[in-house]
């Protein structure tokens, strides 16, 4: 009777035993950027009723809410704010605030879009990345140079990532907010206009 088929068995089922091991590890290196990688809170659609600035809008959704969003990542250049009952300026704004507002409302006012949120900012704000088909509009607003990538708050990928190498190359080309010498990042110019008390 033979239980041992001979000296290659033992050495043979090590190597299939390193094998699956290897394959295994290796399966989970891919797999760890989206085991890290955030997963939006919720999905919401809805249809863009207003634009605040470039980075900030109202959507209704087919329930009838009204949601304020923040979008995901980015920083604009801020615009003007009117006191709603005098008409005066009540807090100034950066040069290319209102081109960064006017190019958002281009991309989404009226349009049905779908939000993956984030977070919820301090403000109440839903803080989304905004999807209008197949388009990142968080994304394109940094690559045609209308946003900064937040770097504050861009903690998740394969979003940074994205953004700052998208930020890199509108730089690089001089687009919108990279287009003249001297500019200020909108958390820069906000902490100033604090300080000011404006």
């Amino acid at each position: 009777m033979r239980y041992f088929r001979g000296p290659c068995l033992f050495p043979r089922s090590i190597v299939l035993l390193k094998i699956s091991v290897l394959c295994i590890l290796f399966s989970l290196l891919v797999a760890l950027p989206s085991i890290f990688a955030k997963e939006p809170i919720r999905t919401i659609t809805g249809t863009v009723t207003k634009v605040s600035d470039g980075d900030t809008f109202t959507v209704h959704t087919s329930e009838e809410t009204k949601l304020k969003i923040r979008l995901y990542g980015i920083d604009a250049p801020e615009v003007v704010r009117l006191n709603k009952q005098t008409g005066h300026i009540s807090k100034l704004g950066q040069p290319m605030g209102e081109k960064a507002r006017l190019y958002l409302l281009s991309k989404v006012l009226g349009k049905r879009v779908c939000l993956y949120v984030m977070d919820i900012d301090r403000y109440r704000r839903l803080v989304c990345i905004v999807w209008l088909g197949d388009t990142n509009i968080n994304l394109e607003m940094i690559k045609t140079g209308m946003a900064e990538a937040y770097r504050e708050y861009l903690k998740d990928q394969p979003y940074k990532k994205q953004f700052v190498q998208a930020e890199m190359e509108a730089k690089a080309n001089k687009l919108g907010i990279w287009s003249g010498d001297n500019y200020e990042r909108p958390r820069d110019f906000r902490e100033k206009m604090r300080i000011r008390g404006e």
